[in-house]
């Protein structure tokens, strides 16, 4: 594999995955290190370069990238935190997926109404929860889903059928 296959491979992963710079980097650096490399100039340095021209010619921007990531995994219900992970993983630095946190920040709770209705916790539930046990697995599935405990709390205090307290909570939400 030479530089001008890897120029390939990176052109045919951008077009069809919304990718960072980072994650374009590891998948060339995997390819790479699949197959054997026959350039004169070293694997790595060709890698950055590839990533470098991407960047230039507008098809990786990282900004974009987060603020897209991180409404979808709010849309999906899932917490800040979950956002903040995901984005770290995702090599995007924090200049770049600032914006995108901040977003996701101003959104928790409307995230959180979400992750609930989806998953029938606390007024989206059928009955009341009265066992301990239960209210813990589900305070639990808010904090993997990366939401707060006093959120998750604050969600789940709230009864089936009680349309006062649900609507008060859609308007601190500002769900409409």
């Amino acid at each position: 594999m030479g530089a001008a296959k890897l120029d390939e491979l990176a052109l045919a992963y951008v077009a069809r995955f919304a990718t960072s710079r980072a994650k374009l980097t590891r998948y060339l650096s995997r390819k790479v290190r699949e197959s054997e490399w026959i350039d004169d100039m070293d694997a790595m340095t060709a890698c950055e370069a590839v990533a470098d021209r991407m960047e230039r010619l507008q098809f990786l921007d990282d900004r974009q990238y987060a603020a897209m990531r991180a409404g979808a995994m709010t849309r999906r219900g899932l917490g800040v935190r979950r956002v903040k992970a995901q984005l770290y993983v995702d090599g995007i630095a924090a200049a770049d997926s600032g914006e995108a946190i901040e977003t996701a920040e101003g959104a928790a709770l409307t995230a959180a109404l979400g992750f609930a209705r989806r998953r029938r916790f606390g007024p989206f539930g059928a009955t009341a929860v009265t066992d301990p046990k239960l209210r813990e697995r589900q305070v639990a599935a808010f904090l993997r889903a990366g939401h707060s405990m006093t959120t998750a709390r604050r969600i789940l205090a709230i009864e089936p059928g009680d349309e006062a307290a649900l609507a008060a909570l859609d308007d601190a939400a500002g769900v409409d």
